[in-house]
């Protein structure tokens, strides 16, 4: 049996943005003591843990040190150097360790570790050099060019429609490998999260259908509507791709739905997600503390669903005109807001998120769109046009106001 890391100790963290920020919250919730770790200062995790240390991840001494200030160590992104959690397993147990990041900080590792598990995923080939792209199977194309390691949000990859591609799409890339995947035809994308302790528990949230918008998460959904034969699927290789991996934590699978009903796993992350931000309002336990649970060794908490929600990413583009018209929340009582304490705004950096909880999930989705709407529309106005909510903070759709 796995020893319990009690309420008291200390939980380091590797990495310090939103994800640190949100699971900070949920361990000084719970009693712990959180210390972070990261290159930057000021972060948004940092501002809220008991300790911010700003060093590289490849300063061991200072890796070191870290590690014997803590209980525990858990990552807030993948991306991390590998040998620093070499260095800190010499002192405290890391979760999850290095074989899973081994294998999800680079995609020709994860897809050949899906595909050996047997798990579905888009045709696809390692590539090294530019002779082995320009080599590749026809079938391959059109595809998708994506840098082996460190992409994210639609960075590091470029469309090829054909193998007459290859030289500007390589040179457009600028690295020493690659992964050519076949474009999907699919027909929407979803996210499974799973949590799973030190002696093997597991627990899932049911699947939350995902909006992207120039390949950055856009808004999230629960339920997703899926049919119960494509749930029971998904999950089925979310909890087997999280018992083979040996993750402890929480792993979110992003999976494609083809639009013949076959379900294509897409990506792997092994902490929380961007999807999984309204399970903080929408579920019994949320994401965050589930990661807590897990990595201190703690039974699981519930994942019941209690009202249908949709998340809305708030981008740096809200700001591109000025500041949001934050007065106009208090007028949508079923609309949470996040912020993530990012002095500066920038196209496309993740600056907060919405969290609207309604009766139906179509009714979410729309009011937590409106809500974002709202942020940015009539910036010269003192409130939003009338009808917009009840004095319950419902939708009026429009025409019936």
């Amino acid at each position: 049996m796995t020893p319990i890391i009690s309420p008291g100790a200390t939980i380091g963290v590797l990495g310090s943005g939103q994800l640190g920020r949100m699971f900070t919250l949920a361990a000084r919730r719970l009693g712990y003591h959180v210390h972070v770790f990261s290159p930057s200062k000021n972060t948004p995790a940092g501002q809220l843990a008991d300790l911010e240390i700003q060093a590289p991840y490849d300063d061991f001494e200072a890796i070191e040190s870290f590690a014997r200030h803590v209980d525990v160590v858990t990552i807030e992104f993948e991306n991390v150097n590998v040998e620093a959690i070499e260095v800190i397993q010499r002192f405290v147990p890391v979760r999850p360790g290095c074989r899973v990041l081994r294998t999800t900080q680079r995609r020709d590792n994860e897809k050949a570790f899906l595909a050996g598990i047997g798990v579905p995923v888009a045709p696809y080939a390692s590539i090294r050099n530019l002779a082995e792209l320009q080599s590749t199977s026809p079938e391959l194309f059109p595809g998708i060019l994506k840098t082996a390691g460190w992409g994210y949000d639609g960075k590091g990859q470029v469309r090829l429609s054909s193998i007459a591609d290859a030289q500007l799409g390589w040179r457009s890339l600028g690295v020493q490998a690659a992964v050519l995947e076949k474009l999907i035809d699919f027909a929407l994308e979803f996210s499974v999260i799973v949590a799973r302790g030190a002696n093997g528990e597991m627990a899932h949230y049911d699947p939350i259908l995902n909006r992207h918008e120039n390949h950055i998460l856009s808004v999230s959904v629960s339920p997703s509507g899926l049919t119960l034969k494509i749930v029971k699927e998904a999950v089925e290789i979310a909890h087997s791709i999280a018992e083979q991996l040996d993750v402890v934590g929480v792993l979110c699978v992003e999976f494609f739905l083809t639009k013949d009903a076959r379900v294509i796993v897409n990506e792997l992350a092994p902490r929380p997600h961007n999807s999984g931000h309204l399970t903080i309002e929408a579920h019994a336990t949320c994401q965050f503390e589930q990661q807590v649970r897990a990595v201190c060794g703690l039974p699981l908490g519930s994942t019941a669903q209690l009202r249908p929600a949709a998340m809305a990413n708030l981008l740096g583009d809200l700001w591109m005109d000025g500041e949001p018209r934050w007065e106009v929340m208090h007028l949508m009582k079923n609309v949470k807001v996040h912020l993530y304490g990012k002095s500066e705004w920038r196209e496309g950096r993740k600056m907060g998120h919405l969290t609207a909880q309604a009766e139906s999930a179509t009714a979410a989705e729309e009011l937590v769109s409106i809500a974002r709407q709202s942020l940015v529309s009539r910036r010269n106005e003192s409130c939003p046009s009338p009808g917009l909510v009840d004095a319950e903070g419902s939708i009026i759709l429009r025409g019936q106001a």
